[in-house]
């Protein structure tokens, strides 16, 4: 009985030690990752604080604005409608800006975006009316990218530019004829004759594809009103103009679709007469990239210790 006892007496002692033990694990894992966690927090936002530091453009005595507009227009992106029209509110409220440049290098994207760009645009230059507003064109100023700069006062290309591009198009695909070598049903229950139209499991009805048809060639009557309204008299209007063909930078210049040969130094020093050239363009910094990916990390890293803290308590 005694030799029992001792036994059991010892097995208790072990439990008690090993759980002792594993909970002080635990609680030093928690400590060193709350700690890290602190660590990482003060980082980010020494590092956020600089970003928003360098981030903030220099006020050189009479220079010209510079706003990029880089890939495509679309809602979150580098060249959206809100990081576009907030650098170029910034640039014309500038006491020290002399004329604004937008540089595009633009295959086009959101019609939306590039109206609301547009718009804004004409707003600034009727409440600044002594700062002109010029669009460079880099490689490409296609679609949406050219539909914003036609609200520019002039707008300059290299000779091997690519611009116009002016149409409206939607992409989709279908593949009714693989799920029918598939065997595969498309089992699909909607409640309004048109809510699953142009879905691409199910044969394009008629009806449905001229309705959206007009749609494209409203917004197309939308962008074209734009060009006319933007480009006025310079504009050589031609049966193709309009078609969504894309000419060069010099056959724009003849078609009156773009103004003249320029760069940007060269619009900056010759035309605007300010060499300086300061960069209002609203980017991503390194601290908000950072918070990112910082925020991504933990909440994987959460995640990953929950997963194991619930292992250990089983």
């Amino acid at each position: 009985m005694t030799d029992n006892a001792d036994q059991w007496e010892r097995r208790l002692v072990e439990k008690i030690a090993t759980a002792g033990l594993a909970e002080q694990r635990r609680a030093r894992r928690w400590g060193i990752f709350f700690k890290l966690l602190a660590f990482a927090y003060i980082t980010w936002m020494i590092l956020l604080v600089m970003g928003w530091k360098a981030a903030e453009a220099p006020s050189a005595e009479q220079h010209t604005a510079l706003v990029d507009i880089e890939g495509i227009i679309a809602p979150g992106s580098d060249a959206s409608a809100e990081q576009v029209t907030g650098a170029l509110q910034a640039a014309f409220e500038d006491k020290h800006t002399k004329g604004v440049v937008l540089r595009i290098n633009s295959p086009g994207g959101s019609p939306v975006q590039a109206q609301m760009i547009y718009d804004e645009m004409r707003r600034l230059r009727k409440k600044y009316p002594n700062i002109p507003l010029y669009a460079v064109v880099e490689d490409l100023c296609a679609s949406g990218g050219y539909y914003v700069a036609v609200g520019a006062d002039r707008i300059y290309v290299s000779k091997s530019s690519i611009v116009g591009s002016i149409g409206v198009r939607m992409d989709g695909f279908g593949v009714t004829g693989l799920m029918e070598k598939l065997g595969v049903e498309r089992r699909l229950l909607t409640a309004g004759k048109n809510k699953a139209m142009l879905d691409p499991f199910l044969p394009v009805e008629a009806d449905q594809e001229k309705y959206v048809l007009g749609l494209l060639q409203e917004v197309h009557a939308q962008f074209i009103d734009t060009v006319r309204e933007g480009r006025g008299d310079r504009l050589k209007e031609t049966p193709a103009m309009f078609s969504g063909l894309i000419w060069t930078g010099q056959k724009g210049i003849e078609l009156g679709l773009v103004d003249a040969l320029g760069t940007l130094d060269y619009v900056a020093r010759d035309v605007v007469k300010a060499e300086e050239i300061v960069d209002y363009t609203k980017k991503e910094n390194l601290a908000e990239r950072l918070a990112k990916r910082f925020g991504a990390s933990v909440a994987s890293t959460l995640a990953a210790l929950s997963l194991r803290q619930g292992l250990l308590l089983r």
